[in-house]
């Protein structure tokens, strides 16, 4: 039997970050009162999308419901889910074959858009490289109105790194009056 695990790089800022989630959160229903929204996002990939052979039998006194054990394979589904903090609820499902940055992206646009009141939106997510791409940095500036030179991916500016785009992404003083999207890596 072989385990596997995985080593976070270590994060000098992490119990800051967590402290600045949980802050968040408790803020929650006081920020949506003051038209903030506080979005928690995540992915779930690789989910297989079975269909059972046989219909299964149900539950009746004295036995347990039956299933029958064959099933039919219809390839694996990656779920983005997004649900408002504030009240628990769901706010945006996305469900697709992949799970890239276009996807996040998009997502991302799906959600913000389902908002009917905020004049600012905090997004958590984790540390994924694709929640600090350079299409949702492109997304920020312009659904906040920021006319700013990002530079380029890999050269210079906002875009330049992961490092980079993260600091923009998590600046709370972005768009007074628009979005902002605060990701704060959980490890």
């Amino acid at each position: 039997m072989i385990r596997y695990w995985l080593t976070p790089a270590p994060d000098e800022r992490f119990d800051e970050k967590i402290v600045g989630i949980n802050r968040l959160y408790q803020q929650a229903q006081f920020l949506e009162q003051n038209g903030e929204a506080v979005i928690s996002t995540d992915e779930m990939t690789g989910v297989q999308a079975l269909e059972r052979k046989y219909p299964g039998l149900l539950m009746v006194p004295g036995k347990v419901e039956r299933r029958e054990f064959e099933y039919i394979r219809h390839g694996t589904l990656s779920f983005i889910v997004s649900f408002s903090v504030a009240n628990g609820l769901i706010s945006a499902v996305s469900c697709g074959s992949t799970r890239n940055e276009e996807d996040f992206a998009a997502h991302i646009q799906q959600t913000f858009e389902t908002l009917s009141f905020p004049n600012r939106c905090h997004f958590v997510a984790d540390n994924l490289n694709i929640h600090k791409s350079e299409s949702i940095v492109r997304y920020v500036a312009k659904i906040s109105s920021l006319s700013i030179d990002l530079g380029a991916k890999g050269k210079c500016g906002i875009l330049q790194s992961m490092k980079t785009r993260e600091e923009f992404l998590s600046d709370q003083l972005i768009g007074s009056s628009s979005t902002i999207r605060q990701n704060m890596p959980l490890g």
